[in-house]
């Protein structure tokens, strides 16, 4: 049997949770595949040695501060370095067969964007550029050709048992969530809860932005978003059930009574290892499961009053327009201040459903629209918390009075 071609390969974002493992999967078969290009945000030191160990042709760092250490680290090798956010879409528009879009937030639509438009096959962890972008980039994708393959677990497990010939059979999806480090806890409990107990989620070692979004449930908000555009499904057959274990990681029900779901271990190997290969698969070592080890799965529906970031996320698919939009990045905006100390917890999900109610009802027609109505709503938050009041409630819990939310 005549040996696999080499795939090429970028990863935007590869000093991330994501991006490092990625490089991990590609280190572990270096016959199987070839690195085009390599981004980081501000990590030079780790992007230094990525690219020591991967040889890309082509490294940027958005952090353009970083540019000549990052230059100095690589003298030695045949190695373009380059800086800031259009080497960021630069690295995209190498020509790799395969993308790893795994920069967190908005920061990554301009080079997942560039990516799609040169018809490549996509794998994307980012969560946001769909929840943002919606048909847009669902548009874009059509005109280029490009594929899109989800690498988040809950997306790329219903991917797995998603059975598109059967689709008029599908009764509804079903994503899992683990309901993070506060699950058991009252929302007075949580209001309390500082960034450092937030980050500590008890299964999944995550980046900073999306650990503190699994503690307030909006992670699994911006799922059902993503889900709608994702696999066409509409809002009202999207589920979501809380799944403590971590080990079924999403579901896809049929009309006709069977239920097809994708079990593995709660870290990114194996459904980064799965679009990685895709359509084969990857052997990918110390990931076998010993179910009579778990014992037990158990299931529970969520609390919508001490998790309201699903009902938001509802709410949002149903007004359309630009909410969805907004509530991404007034969520971004909150959870920056909520781990700088800023706002309370529960404040988070309070500031994304104050910015909600000024959401404007037009949906943006181009990516350029996109990056314009995110950098207002952006704005708009900021302002809205920089006039926000101090306060102590009856409770006697720190909190913040809101000034009017302006778009």
């Amino acid at each position: 049997m005549a040996a696999a071609a080499m795939k090429t390969v970028t990863v935007l974002g590869s000093t991330g949770s994501v991006g490092c493992t990625t490089l991990q999967l590609l280190e572990s078969d270096p016959e199987r595949f070839h690195v085009q290009a390599l981004t980081g945000g501000g990590n030079w030191t780790l992007l230094a040695d990525q690219a020591r160990r991967l040889r890309p042709g082509f490294v940027a760092i958005a952090d353009a501060r970083h540019y000549q250490s990052l230059k100095a680290a690589l003298a030695d090798l045949p190695i373009e370095v380059a800086a800031g956010p259009q080497a960021l879409t630069e690295a995209a528009r190498r020509p790799a067969e395969w993308v790893m879009a795994g920069i967190v937030g908005v920061a990554g639509l301009p080079p997942t964007i560039e990516a799609v438009r040169r018809g490549a096959v996509v794998a994307f962890a980012n969560k946001e550029c769909l929840v943002s972008a919606g048909a847009v980039m669902l548009e874009e994708v059509a005109r280029a050709g490009a594929t899109l393959l989800p690498a988040d677990s809950e997306h790329n497990a219903i991917f797995q048992v998603f059975e598109e010939r059967n689709r008029p059979q599908i009764d509804r999806i079903i994503l899992t969530a683990s309901g993070g480090p506060f699950r058991e806890l009252s929302f007075m409990e949580m209001r309390a809860k500082k960034p450092a107990q937030a980050l500590a989620h008890p299964n999944w070692v995550m980046g900073q932005k999306i650990s503190i979004d699994s503690a307030t449930m909006m992670n699994k908000g911006l799922e059902i978003i993503e889900a709608h555009h994702l696999f066409a499904m509409p809002e009202d057959r999207i589920d979501v059930l809380v799944h403590p274990q971590s080990i079924v990681h999403s579901l896809v029900a049929y009309r006709d009574g069977s239920v097809l779901a994708q079990l593995g271990t709660p870290d990114m190997a194996t459904p980064i290892a799965h679009v990685l290969a895709w359509p084969n698969r990857m052997a990918v070592e110390g990931r076998a499961m010993n179910l009579s080890e778990i014992a037990s799965l158990t299931f529970e529906e969520p609390d919508p009053l001490r998790f309201p970031a699903l009902r938001l996320a509802r709410e949002v698919l149903r007004a359309g327009g630009a909410a969805a939009l907004i509530m991404n990045a007034a969520n971004e905006v909150a959870v920056a201040r909520f781990l700088a100390g800023e706002i309370g917890f529960t404040d988070i999900v309070r500031v994304v459903e104050r910015m909600l109610e000024s959401a404007p009802m037009r949906a943006p027609g181009t990516i350029a629209e996109v990056l314009e109505f995110d950098a207002a709503a952006r704005r708009a938050t900021q302002t809205m918390l920089d006039e926000a009041t101090p306060i102590r409630d009856s409770n006697g819990q720190d909190t913040i009075a809101f000034a009017a939310a302006s778009l």
